[in-house]
């Protein structure tokens, strides 16, 4: 089926979810349902939250995800839509469930010589002192939640059993990274390209849900400051940490550079956030392409995907 041929079908945007990014991917669907309406799209928003919502997807010729977190995000959904024979935007089952998996895709990366910080899994037998003394001061944050919802810092023995405990909350194993003390970096993929880095700043001590998603405060630098040779270095990269998850279609890619001037990948977003504050939408816009453009080109990837 055509891109155009599309636009006669109905079209599913699947939005809000039960995860604890529920509120995130309700503003992120709207925007998305939204930009396929002005392209001429017959959009039906269907919400996982809804007993029915499984009855609300019969006719519809293609889905949208833009679900964030466990459920939506982490290849479940798109399993049961291939089980159901629809198909969808995005990564694919594996690719899904190893980015959402941050001590996984951090294993990977390590086992294929990827920069990437040093880490360690966290349970409740972990020796704290020693993971202190090992790395330093660190990130601990669920391995299988996004949005930095659960994340703290630790530069302590107590600090790092708290925090232990704060990303516990959220079910699933955690994780320590070591913390860089440099500027982050983010890259979205489009395809098989990158599209221009931006540098976070943040007066907080990370970039975290507030940072995200609420404060105004943040600074979003794109053009970022690199040269052409960084710029380069870090998309090659970000494409390199991507497409070894077997990611596809579309996401970001969070990056840190260290003392050293080393960037180290973080992690792999399958379905990065598309709200006012997002990311990608910024991304694209400096590679001169609007929300709508944008929106109507990962369904486009994603359709050509599908043939």
């Amino acid at each position: 089926m055509s891109l155009d041929a599309l636009r006669a079908e109905p079209i599913a945007v699947l939005l809000g979810g039960n995860s604890a990014e529920r509120e995130v991917s309700l503003l992120s669907g709207q925007t998305v349902i939204d930009a396929l309406r002005a392209r001429g799209f017959n959009v039906r928003p269907v919400d996982p939250a809804d007993p029915e919502w499984m009855s609300q997807l019969r006719g519809v010729s293609f889905v949208f995800i833009a679900l964030h977190g466990p459920g939506g995000e982490d290849g479940s959904m798109q399993g049961a839509l291939q089980a159901m024979q629809l198909p969808y935007t995005g990564s694919r089952v594996l690719g899904s469930a190893l980015a959402m998996d941050k001590l996984r895709s951090k294993q990977l990366w390590q086992g294929i010589d990827l920069a990437t910080a040093g880490f360690v899994r966290l349970g409740d037998d972990t020796q704290w002192q020693q993971v202190i003394d090992r790395l330093g001061k660190v990130f601990v944050k669920p391995t299988c939640e996004g949005s930095s919802i659960g994340m703290t810092c630790a530069a302590s023995a107590e600090e790092l059993e708290r925090a232990y405990r704060i990303a516990s909350e959220y079910g699933g194993s955690v994780l320590a990274e070591q913390f860089i003390d440099g500027p982050e970096y983010t890259v979205a993929i489009l395809g098989d390209i990158a599209l221009p880095a931006i540098k976070l700043e943040t007066d907080n001590e990370f970039y975290d849900y507030d940072a995200k998603y609420i404060s105004d405060d943040t600074r979003y630098l794109c053009p970022c400051g690199l040269s052409a040779h960084e710029e380069a270095a870090i998309a090659a990269l970000s494409l390199r940490a991507f497409q070894s998850l077997e990611c596809g279609v579309w996401g970001r890619v969070d990056l840190m550079r260290d003392r050293a001037g080393e960037f180290k990948v973080l992690e792999v977003n399958t379905i990065p956030g598309m709200t006012s504050h997002s990311l990608v939408p910024m991304a694209a816009k400096a590679a001169g392409m609007g929300i709508e453009l944008l929106v109507e080109r990962i369904l486009e990837l994603s359709l050509e995907g599908w043939r």
